[in-house]
């Protein structure tokens, strides 16, 4: 009986959104945003995939407005979504963010309030409260708590706030690993994968780019993904490689940039592959009529619209030519 509930509950949450997707930011749209004649009439634009009119916005206010409707959707599937974990998966980067944003914010001296997102699991200010009142702690999620003990530790001892950001990409992930294991979904689990092999490529490239040795790529790796940790340092050592690595997984294209990039090709190029590439995974999921899926795919699509339209309306704000805008736009698969 659960089963059967739980099954028509995402049918009808995946009908709901299929229909929205047929609403959002698409390349024709983009494009449309990117020639209009000023920054106002391409803010206006915007609305037609739901957004509040920015068009009277500075840089500050985009900002706001973009990470508010991030904010609404989040809330909204979060209440509709049978399974927390498929919202959860995406909510927790934020969570992520704020408590690096903190940890190190409190270490140097810094109010960084202002820089806190409240698109997590927990709200921004809650978490600031939580986490620099005793006894606090125990109102967190326990991966928070024990994410943000662990790190805040870590930097007292070394002084390196790197350190503490390996200390918390490695938890992070750990959860994501977690929440697709408990959602039950082959498919989100392997997303979690190519999020954590897109992850390990930019860190071995970075190392290698910015010459660190082995010890420093296996300390900004993270396990979980297709293609181990020890194996990827190793190739990483040559080009060539670094390729052959990820040979039939669906970062084989970035990796073949990213090879070029440790001999000082363009990041640029490299990066945005690592990201078309999550984003051609998730894409596979319109082949799925229901579940966790297409929920995932959703709020997907929705990070890459927000990511897109921050980066025409900043670009059009600060008179960067529409072309060079258009060439650092990730792949929207709406």
């Amino acid at each position: 009986m659960a089963k059967k509930v739980k099954d028509t509950a995402y049918l009808m949450l995946s009908s709901m959104l299929r229909a929205r997707e047929a609403g959002m930011l698409t390349r024709e749209r983009m494009d449309r945003m990117l020639s209009a004649p000023s920054f106002q009439e391409a803010a206006k634009l915007l609305t037609d995939c739901g957004y509040e009119d920015m068009s009277g916005c500075d840089g500050r206010g985009v900002d706001a407005a973009l990470s508010r409707r991030r904010a609404e959707v989040f809330a909204e599937l979060a209440g509709m979504s049978p399974q927390s974990e498929v919202v959860d998966i995406f909510r927790a980067k934020y969570d992520y963010h704020n408590i690096k944003t903190l940890i190190k914010g409190r270490a140097m001296g810094l109010d960084c309030e202002g820089i806190l997102s409240d698109c997590g699991r927990v709200p921004a200010g809650k978490l600031s409260e939580y986490t620099s009142e005793e006894g606090g702690m125990s109102s967190l999620p326990a991966d928070m708590a024990e994410a943000y003990t662990a790190a805040a530790e870590v930097l007292a001892r070394t002084g390196n706030p790197q350190t503490a950001d390996f200390e918390l990409d490695r938890r992070y992930f750990e959860l994501l690993t977690a929440l697709a294991a408990a959602s039950g979904s082959a498919f989100l689990a392997g997303y979690v994968r190519t999020l954590i092999d897109s992850a390990n490529l930019r860190a071995a490239v970075r190392t290698v780019r910015m010459g660190k040795d082995a010890g420093f790529m296996l300390a900004a790796m993270v396990p979980g993904g297709s293609v181990d940790c020890a194996v990827l340092a190793k190739a990483a050592e040559s080009a060539d490689s670094l390729a052959a690595a990820f040979n039939a997984t669906p970062l084989e294209n970035a990796a073949a940039l990213g090879a070029q990039a440790m001999k000082g090709g363009a990041m640029t190029a490299f990066e945005l592959k690592c990201d078309n590439a999550v984003s051609a995974y998730l894409a596979g999921a319109k082949m799925i009529p229901f579940g966790a899926e297409p929920v995932a795919e959703y709020l997907a699509l929705l990070e890459s619209e927000i990511t897109a339209a921050r980066m025409i309306l900043t670009g059009r704000l600060g008179g960067i030519e529409p072309e060079v805008i258009r060439e650092r736009l990730r792949d929207i698969n709406a």
